[in-house]
């Protein structure tokens, strides 16, 4: 039976017409290196039988599928294909075209949830500030004398974008990068609204709001006067930021801010030995470093620049022993959480796709993985072992958290302390927070 090409619209095949599907030899190179591919429930779905589908017009059937949820957008397929097809966006390209009403599980309610209330977790403004105060008092007393967390400071070097599940639950999580900023003597700051680091309009194929995130952050960036801004961790947050800014520039070239990303500013602070290190604490532990897809292959295809080494090098700073996954780097495996899969309803999916992570660190002997994601910490340290529990037998630590734990910290000055606590006196009356009131 020969399979005629189906008309499509204009706008569709204008979009479409950018990744020349004519291109593909069909030899499946792109199929064999996805983790999808088997996966239980996708019986007889594979990246290139979802290319020709859309290359004859099928784009309904693809559209009104569960693949392009369940793909994480790893890059693995358009890293090996040899006729160089830029084949993430173009499934990204099937979520975007999906009804928002029907976007599988949450995250749509996120996206919306995002925009009218600047976090997709909907956290009041009120609610927001408690926590930053009531934690921040809990590290001070802890361990870091005069530490607070400062809001919407002016003239910042540095401007920090929390990640609102952090701020709803992890709340610990948050005290590793502020440990370091307290170390480094950091003048930086977070913003009171539109504050959320994570972009779930990535996730959705929601195009406007990516770049309706990423203006929110260039314009708080340029309102509060910051040197330059911390891209977001997030694998989702830093790359869907970074496409937002693009959109924006494309429109006006001078809309852009300075920023930097999380590696080359925990480097540039260990070799200006603005914070000193401890190797010693992880004597008789061996570590691994997991690249992220977003902050490594996806990053490198469409910005021109990955983190590899500086995150092996930061690690290498803190730790005495490591060794790596195979493959690593740019042929790196995925560990099933991007795309949107963490919070995402497709769970059974996620933990098949991430079967080569746990073999992967099965085989290297690792006792901690090290990664740069808050999706791949949680897909690593909680869903595979779920799945997979004979086999997980590691920890997992953020890099940040490894230079916070690595730290020798050198305590603060009476006048510092003093002066950092009536700045906090200070910020928190203007910010109507009653410190007396706790969270």
């Amino acid at each position: 039976m020969t399979l005629a090409p189906k008309p499509l619209p204009d706008a569709i095949k204008e979009r479409l017409a950018k990744f020349d599907l004519n291109a593909c030899f069909t030899c499946g190179t792109c199929s064999s290196g996805c983790p999808i591919t088997g996966t239980p429930g996708m019986e007889g779905w594979d990246t290139r039988k979802a290319l020709r589908m859309i290359a004859y017009g099928m784009i309904d059937e693809v559209v009104d599928s569960d693949w392009p949820w369940v793909c994480t957008g790893c890059g693995r397929c358009a890293y090996a294909c040899p006729q160089g097809i830029d084949i993430v966006p173009i499934f990204g390209y099937m979520k975007h075209l999906r009804e928002r009403s029907k976007v599988p599980g949450v995250l749509n309610k996120g996206v919306d949830r995002v925009i009218e209330t600047g976090n997709n977790m909907g956290i009041a403004k009120d609610d927001y500030l408690m926590s930053m105060a009531d934690v921040g008092n809990e590290l001070a007393e802890e361990e870091c004398p005069g530490f607070y967390v400062p809001v919407d400071k002016e003239g910042a070097s540095v401007l920090f974008f929390p990640n609102s599940k952090e701020v709803y639950g992890d709340f610990e999580d948050q005290k590793w990068w502020w440990k370091i900023f307290y170390a480094a003597k950091e003048n930086w700051t977070i913003p009171s609204e539109n504050w959320e680091a994570v972009d779930w309009g990535l996730f959705t194929g929601n195009y406007e709001a990516t770049k309706t995130l990423a203006q929110r952050k260039m314009d708080l960036n340029r309102k509060l006067k910051v040197g330059t801004m911390i891209m977001p961790d997030c694998g989702g947050g830093s790359y869907g930021c970074r496409s937002g800014m693009k959109s924006c520039a494309l429109e006006d070239a001078s809309n852009t801010v300075n920023y930097v990303y999380l590696y080359d500013y925990l480097k540039k602070l260990i070799e200006q030995g603005r914070v000193k290190l401890d190797k010693s604490r992880w004597e008789g532990k061996t570590f691994a470093f997991h690249d992220s897809c977003k902050h490594g292959r996806e990053l490198e295809k469409h910005f021109g620049d990955a983190y590899y080494e500086e995150a092996r090098w930061i690690i290498d700073q803190c730790v005495g022993k490591r060794v790596e996954f195979y493959p690593n780097r740019g042929n790196n495996y995925c560990c099933g959480a991007g795309g949107g899969n963490w919070p995402g309803p497709y769970e059974k999916h996620s933990a098949y796709h991430g079967r080569f992570k746990v073999q992967q660190i099965k085989d290297s002997g690792a006792d901690i993985v090290v990664v740069g994601c808050s999706n791949c910490r949680d897909q690593i340290s909680r869903r595979l072992p779920k799945y997979y529990p004979e086999d997980c037998k590691y920890e997992v630590k953020y890099i940040w958290q490894l230079v916070a734990e690595s730290l020798v910290m050198e305590p603060w000055s009476e006048e510092e302390v003093e002066k950092a606590q009536a700045e906090a006196a200070a910020q928190w009356e203007r910010l109507g927070v009653d410190l007396d009131a706790g969270y």
